[in-house]
């Protein structure tokens, strides 16, 4: 029952990138952006009556209206490479990302420095969250998107998003992305919970999470930089590399050393494999036809986060963390797999007739 908020601030997101694709649509970024913002601001509001008033079903529907916020931000990282020369988008996506870091210090601080500001516990986090969606609202008003940048058209027009779809450059983009994301979703979330049935204290588990953050987003400076020297297929493969090279060492013992490493070089991990799946994607559609494929890549992130939200407790608490491991060999490997049979598909395609 913990779980289910989180949960629901996932599935939320899931549910909202259709509606997200029509908004982007209809107003452009700018405006899309701040309606996001302020669905934040109320949905921290809801959650904070929902503590104040000690009504479990109201916070649940809170964390799933902010979802709506969560799918809209996802679209941050198109957004930068939109507003940046065709030769520095990667650089951009990357940088996006990096900024993670400031959300990775800021956001558990400022929820343990207001935690306990009232009576009820967390309510003087939720109101806190409230006013940086207000900051957020107040900053996007000082972004410029150029104008040509708002679609303005209608979702129907450019290629059927099932011709979309079927491009194997998408197929492998949407896997990379999907999956990245569900290993490293998977393996962070039974973290805690494995660590403290294997006897660590919460201090360890805060400094294996930290570090964690720090290897998802730290590399942000640099990963755009290393897909325009190398490629995007190579660093997603090294992506790949360091998620199994993460589960051996998961699966050679349960002592805080190799919790750290294997969640440190997960972070990272997904920062390849996250940031080349994005650049990949943007070569996989035409600009009347943004909306709806970035709504489909983030559909199925969100779907895959979902369920592996719902089924990390479960699992590590039921089967081990061993079988988990175990078991997160096989989408990693399927993983390797698309990306192989791209690169396959692309030396098929220029060799000589």
């Amino acid at each position: 029952m913990a779980t289910l908020p989180v949960m629901g601030y996932v599935v939320g997101g899931a549910f909202s990138t259709s509606i997200v694709a029509k908004s982007q649509n209809y107003f452009g970024r700018k405006i899309s952006f701040q309606l996001g913002l302020l669905v934040a601001m109320l949905s921290a509001l809801l959650c904070a009556y929902a503590a104040v008033s000690k009504n479990f079903w109201l916070l649940v529907m809170g964390t799933f209206i902010a979802g709506y916020y969560s799918a809209n931000g996802q679209l941050y990282r198109f957004a930068a490479a939109e507003l940046t020369d065709i030769k520095q988008r990667d650089k951009a996506v990357s940088w996006v990302l990096a900024g993670g870091i400031l959300g990775a210090v800021i956001g558990p601080n400022l929820a343990s420095w207001t935690r306990d500001l009232f009576d009820t516990a967390f309510l003087g986090a939720y109101l806190t969250l409230s006013i940086a969606g207000f900051i957020g609202i107040f900053v996007m008003q000082f972004i410029h998107f150029p104008q040509e940048l708002k679609t303005q058209h209608s979702l129907s027009d450019g290629r059927p998003l099932s011709v979309i779809l079927r491009q194997p450059v998408f197929v492998v983009a949407i896997i990379g992305a999907a999956l990245g994301y569900g290993v490293m979703n998977l393996l962070m979330a039974a973290t805690p919970l494995a660590m403290q049935i294997c006897g660590l204290p919460f201090s360890d588990t805060a400094l294996v999470l930290e570090w964690h953050v720090i290897g998802m987003f730290a590399p942000g400076f640099f990963t755009g930089s290393l897909i325009q020297r190398f490629g995007t297929l190579k660093i997603m493969g090294v992506g790949v590399l360091l998620n199994f090279i993460c589960i051996a060492i998961a699966l050679t013992g349960t002592d805080l050393h190799q919790f750290f490493i294997a969640l440190f070089l997960l972070g990272v991990g997904w920062n390849f494999l996250f940031t080349g799946a994005t650049s990949l994607a943007m070569t996989a559609y035409q600009p009347n036809e943004r909306d709806k494929a970035q709504a489909a890549i983030n559909f199925f992130v969100f779907g895959t986060m979902a369920f592996t939200s719902f089924g990390s407790g479960a699992l590590v608490t039921s089967h081990g963390w061993s079988i988990l491991n175990w078991g997160s060999l096989i989408p990693v490997a399927i993983t390797g797999l698309a990306l192989y049979w791209l690169a396959q598909q692309r030396k098929n395609s220029q060799a000589p007739a």
